[in-house]
C-alpha cells in the first residue's frame, strides 16, 4: 500500500504548510458532458477575479505568497506556481480549456479558492510518494514532452521510486502519472502556505471531494497533512 510521505527537508523550509489530500477510488473519469465542465470553469473564472484586486499582478496575495515560497529553493527559471498560471490566464481573458473531468474539477476549485490544486493517477505510482528536496538525478518527462528534464538538486518535488512526479512543488506535472479518461483511482491535493487562509483551504478540500463524488462516483477520502501528521496511506 503506497503512502504519501512529507519529509523533514520540506518541513525545514515550510513548517507552516498544509497539504490536503483527496484520495479517489473507483471513479468514472470517462464521463464526457463537456457543457457541465465548461460551465464549472467559466463560473470559477468569474469568482477568481476576487484574487486579482490589485493592479500589479504579482502583488496580489494569492500570487505573492507563492512567489516568496519559490524563492526558498532552487527553481527552473520562470517557474511559477500552478495557481499563478491559472490566474494569469484569467487576467488576460484566456479561458481555461476542458481536459478531462477530474482536471476540470480541480482547476475549477483552484480558481474558486485561489489555491494550487493538482492530481495524479494512483495506478501509475511506483512505491511511496514523497514531497521532498530532489537529488537532481530523478527522471522526469513533463506533460506534453518526450524528453527528460530532471529537477535541480534541492528543488522541492513530489516523487516516487520511478522519478519526479511534479517539479518545483506544483509547477509542472509528469507525463507518466497524468490523469486521463481511463483513470479509476486518483490522488488529488490542495496546498496551503498562508496560515490566514486555513478556513478557505478546508472549504476547498470539501468542495473538491463533493464535486468528484457527485460527478464521477466512487469513494473519496480527505486528509490534511502538516508538521504533526506527516504521512498518510494512499489506497490503490
Amino acid at each position: 500500500m503506497p503512502r504519501l510521505i512529507i519529509e523533514d527537508d520540506f518541513w525545514s523550509l515550510f513548517p507552516q504548510a498544509k497539504i490536503g489530500t483527496v484520495i479517489c477510488r473507483g471513479i468514472d473519469n470517462s464521463i464526457r458532458d463537456v457543457e457541465i465542465y465548461e460551465k464549472l470553469l467559466r463560473e470559477a473564472e468569474k469568482e477568481a477575479h476576487q484574487f486579482l484586486s490589485l493592479e500589479e499582478f504579482s502583488k496580489n496575495p494569492a500570487i505573492s505568497v507563492w512567489r516568496e515560497a519559490f524563492r526558498k529553493f532552487k527553481t527552473k527559471k520562470g517557474a511559477r506556481s500552478s495557481i499563478e498560471a491559472l490566474l494569469k490566464r484569467v487576467k488576460n481573458g484566456n479561458p481555461i480549456g476542458t481536459i478531462n473531468p477530474l482536471v476540470d474539477i480541480y482547476n475549477s476549485i483552484s480558481l474558486r479558492y485561489g489555491l494550487p490544486c493538482g492530481g495524479e493517477d494512483i495506478d501509475t505510482f511506483v512505491g511511496d510518494i514523497r514531497l521532498t528536496r530532489a537529488n537532481g538525478d530523478e527522471p522526469f518527462i513533463p506533460l506534453g514532452s518526450v524528453e527528460n528534464a530532471s529537477p535541480y538538486e534541492g528543488e522541492i518535488v513530489y516523487k516516487d521510486d520511478g522519478g519526479a512526479i511534479c517539479r518545483c512543488w506544483n509547477w509542472r506535472e509528469a507525463q507518466r502519472t497524468m490523469l486521463t479518461e481511463n483513470t479509476k483511482n486518483a490522488f488529488l491535493c490542495i496546498e496551503l502556505i498562508d496560515e490566514t487562509r486555513s478556513d478557505e483551504f478546508h472549504m476547498a478540500l470539501n468542495a473538491l471531494s463533493d464535486l468528484v463524488s457527485y460527478h464521477l462516483g466512487g469513494s473519496v477520502k480527505v486528509e490534511v497533512l502538516d508538521m504533526n501528521n506527516r504521512e498518510t496511506a494512499i489506497f490503490g
